[in-house]
């Protein structure tokens, strides 16, 4: 599963870079204030345009000059994120025209030899338009202005964007013969353990040093004529507790590993038990519709009695609801205990995430299900489902024609994914079902 196309943001402090990340991803995800240097770390988001995707990245405010602590931190994170970057925009500020700085910024971005969209923010009316033509003494062809609080000159920028992109990949599913699985977790459950026990050799370096992967690490595996390319990644911590900045960049590398991912192995530790940590690594899981396997690595080291497995199992279930369709596994990588059946439990979700239903046994079973709970009522008339297709595999989506899209409430739409899962074999892989309006059955 190939990765987005990665789009930078970058430029000096307070130019409105977090307000165009917004304007981008249509929310307020990134922090927004008056004063300079508030974002230092990167914030990133996928982005779908005209059926294309890439992933936006926001930079703190960039300062080639930076003599102090943060500010040469923040440099080096900016850096890191043009070499990944595919696309940079280089963003500048209307109101303060031209600096000094957006010169040397200007040099640095054309040394890297990526293309770059100049964009000049906070270009609210004509008045704002007159200084443009002063930015074009950068040596550039074409400026996009852009008032990023507003919405003005978005679709521009995004077309700019699409026109640069080298591989933008169209929001299709692809069909990958490597069944790609990242490892994931916070640093020291035992990840790289995890695939050495699995592989039968030392192919990570393993320490008990919290945080000693820095990169993602492939390593590639045949088992039962399936080829399964694993993905170790940095170890995930919380944000407050990340203060070197190369540790910032390798988080960043692990939520990208779960975009590559067919299927995601999250890593607990048995002697800590689920952390809040945890849980927003597995919702990131649960939001990118991935395939998931838990595995609750140092069993070993559990006291045990007749009622701790499944005292474990509930206490998960507790604590991260969303992914109760995820198998769970209780596995040491110091033993070998288990660890085998990892193995298998990745070959069967590939298959299953990749299974198609007919539609004529869906509208089948999909009737009994309806029959025995119906979907709420509208406003005004019975919610009826007039039909069902599977639209798309990994993960299997579903579309229900009704005449009634908005009656389809989150708990309703849990409820019809648990009995699509059971009646059709879809254990263990997440499903996406997305009710659209017709008027009446054909």
């Amino acid at each position: 599963m190939a990765r987005n196309p990665i789009v930078a943001i970058v430029g000096r402090p307070n130019v409105g870079k977090s307000s165009l990340f917004n304007a981008l991803a249509k929310k307020n995800i990134a922090i927004i204030h008056d004063l300079p240097g508030v974002t230092r770390d990167r914030n990133y988001r996928d982005i779908e345009y005209n059926g294309c995707a890439f992933t936006l990245v926001d930079t703190g405010g960039f300062d080639p000059a930076a003599r102090d602590d943060v500010g040469k931190l923040v440099r080096e994170h900016t850096r890191i994120a043009i070499d990944e970057a595919d696309v940079i925009i280089f963003l500048m500020d209307a109101k303060e025209g031209l600096q000094v700085t957006d010169h040397d910024i200007a040099d640095v971005l054309r040394a890297s030899q990526k293309p770059v969209i100049y964009a000049v923010n906070k270009v609210d009316g004509p008045r704002d338009r007159e200084v443009l033509p002063d930015f074009y003494r950068l040596g550039v062809e074409t400026i996009v202005p852009v008032a990023a609080r507003n919405r003005i000159g978005i679709t521009e920028l995004l077309d700019s964007i699409l026109r640069n992109l080298p591989h933008a990949r169209s929001t299709a599913p692809e069909s990958d013969e490597e069944i790609v699985v990242s490892i994931i977790g916070r640093p020291n459950v035992g990840k790289s353990s995890c695939i050495n026990a699995i592989l039968g050799y030392e192919r990570l370096l393993v320490t008990d040093t919290a945080g000693t992967t820095r990169d993602p690490v492939d390593s590639v595996l045949r088992y039962h004529g399936k080829t399964i390319r694993f993905i170790d990644t940095a170890g995930i911590r919380k944000k407050s507790s990340i203060s070197y900045q190369l540790e910032k960049y390798c988080v960043f590398r692990a939520f990208m590993s779960i975009n590559q991912s067919t299927i995601c192995i999250i890593v607990l530790d048995a002697t800590q038990g689920v952390t809040t940590q945890d849980a927003k690594i597995a919702s990131l899981v649960c939001e990118k519709k991935r395939a998931c396997i838990l595995a609750v690595n140092k069993w070993d080291l559990i006291e045990k009695n007749d009622k701790t497995h499944s005292a474990f199992l509930k206490n998960i279930a507790a604590e991260l609801p969303f992914l109760d369709y995820a198998p769970i596994l209780t596995v040491s990588a110091r033993t070998g205990l288990r660890v085998r059946k990892i193995l298998d439990s990745i070959v069967r979700l590939d298959e299953v995430f990749k299974k198609r239903v007919p539609t004529a046994a869906l509208n089948k079973g999909l009737r009994d299900i309806v029959e025995h709970c119906p979907p709420p009522r509208g406003r005004r008339t019975q919610t009826k489902i007039y039909f069902a297709s599977q639209v798309e595999t990994a993960p299997p989506t579903f579309t229900l024609w009704t005449n009634n899209p908005s009656a389809f409430t989150k708990s309703y739409i849990r409820h019809l994914e648990r009995e699509i899962r059971q009646q059709f074999g879809f254990a263990g892989v997440p499903l996406h079902i997305k009710p659209a309006y017709r008027s009446r059955a054909a």
